[in-house]
């Protein structure tokens, strides 16, 4: 089967950066592929739906009453027609070219979910350091598939198979924001589906100044947590709490991250289950990784 960028669809959401989305659909709609694009509203009040209705007619707007966080990806991946859906954030695009060889790598790898791309930061497209990260798994690979192995991804640098998303119910909406990967990720790995990095398949990444860093650092915090005792063995929860406990500022943010975390177990306790052994032992190695650095 032979596919382009049209078998793509970008799905970006969005709370209150109305400069930041018209910048990055003015950079996504000189794409050569032509991509349909559904922008998800997390329930700005800055006017983002009305401006990108007048600016971009051509984009698919889902209005939504409050910020589901992450969970808004989730509408939007619905609402797409295509195969493969390409995440954005509200400050990011993809480069052209990257799209249409997406669609092609996934159908020439049909175990593949998800594919995560080189990030370019800012005007100087400096690569992000966590691409060599990246590089660097230590995962064991399957040398007959795209880039490297992962096991976990960075959503708004990363093009889906649209299926896969689904069946596994996409982004669970208790996590919001902020390390909502991890939990997905496992649960694709648990069904079979490989996940990869791959740096011919180019990102760029213009910070927003409208960040706050407070409230990701306690939702990675929380969701770490929240992740590691939904999908791990006793033992291996255990000793993540204990790592993040250990490695945490002590200060009130990481405390809010915990509490919050806290408050979740019984919801956690109720959803957990463990991933299977072969899953885990390739956690058991990014574990290891992680101790040394």
């Amino acid at each position: 089967m032979n596919s382009s960028g049209s078998d793509v669809t970008i799905v970006m959401i969005t709370h209150n950066r109305l400069a930041e989305v018209l910048h990055s659909l003015e950079q996504l709609s000189r794409l050569p592929e032509r991509p349909k694009i559904v922008v998800v509203d997390n329930g700005s009040g800055d006017g983002t739906a009305a401006a990108v209705g007048r600016q971009f007619p051509r984009v698919k707007v889902l209005t939504l009453a409050e910020n589901l966080g992450a969970a808004g990806r989730t509408i939007g991946v619905a609402h797409a027609s295509a195969r493969y859906v390409a995440f954005c954030d509200d400050d990011t695009w993809w480069e052209p070219g990257s799209l249409s060889r997406a669609a092609h790598l996934f159908d020439v790898h049909p175990q593949v979910a998800v594919m995560t791309g080189r990030i370019l930061v800012g005007p100087e497209n400096r690569e992000d350091p966590i691409c060599g990260e990246l590089e660097q798994s230590p995962l064991p690979d399957e040398p007959d598939l795209p880039g490297y192995p992962l096991l976990g991804f960075l959503a708004g640098a990363s093009v889906i198979r649209r299926s896969a998303f689904l069946e596994v119910g996409g982004f669970e909406s208790r996590f919001f924001i902020g390390g909502e990967e991890e939990l997905l990720a496992l649960d694709l790995a648990t069904r079979g589906w490989s996940l990869r990095y791959v740096p011919e398949l180019v990102v760029h990444h213009h910070p927003s100044p409208n960040r706050d860093a407070a409230s990701r650092r306690w939702h990675l915090l929380r969701n770490a947590l929240w992740s590691a005792w939904l999908r791990r063995p006793l033992r291996s929860a255990l000793r993540e709490t204990v790592r993040l406990i250990r490695t945490s500022p002590h200060d009130r943010t990481a405390l809010l991250g915990f509490s919050h975390a806290l408050a979740g177990l019984p919801w956690v306790l109720r959803q957990r289950r463990v991933v299977p052994p072969w899953v885990e032992h390739r956690l058991s190695l990014l574990d290891s990784r992680r101790r040394v650095s």
